[in-house]
């Protein structure tokens, strides 16, 4: 059963790791391009579907993540396992504040017209997807350099 949780949680992390890299560093300068009453309401669908995936890959990074923990057993599991963990909790509270609190002031600010707000509430999101990638970017490196470590 191991190799199918391995599977589901890279697939999990290709989703996740690469919806960020992709919103952040391609969707976002290129959107920057739109006057705020265009790029506004796109960026805030954007995300919405985007956040929808995230929750499936959270799911699938936790299930997958303590099944493979529990295989070995905590006590036995790597130093790189336990690390990976604990920044997945980080990164999974993070993610909460952004589509718990972030999100909806966003959606409320385009769906007001008030493109000031909307602009404030995407730049805190923006900001808050910025830590996660750059977490995202040291749990994969814990991931394939910790065991060399």
């Amino acid at each position: 059963m191991y190799p199918v949780w391995l599977f589901l949680h890279v697939l999990a992390v290709a989703i996740w790791v690469g919806g960020m890299f992709f919103a952040h560093l391609c969707l976002r300068p290129a959107a920057l391009q739109l006057p705020p009453p265009q790029r506004l309401p796109l960026m805030a669908d954007a995300l919405g579907r985007f956040f929808g995936w995230v929750i499936v890959a959270l799911v699938l990074l936790w299930l997958s993540g303590l099944a493979m923990m529990g295989s070995v057993g905590m006590a036995a599991a790597p130093i790189a396992w336990h690390l990976m963990l604990g920044i997945a909790l980080l990164m999974t509270v993070v993610f909460a504040v952004i589509r718990g609190l972030r999100y909806p002031r966003l959606r409320a600010s385009v769906a007001a017209q008030d493109w000031p707000a909307a602009g404030a509430a995407l730049n805190s999101i923006r900001l808050l997807v910025l830590v996660n990638l750059v977490l995202a970017m040291l749990t994969i490196a814990v991931a394939t350099l910790g065991r060399y470590a």
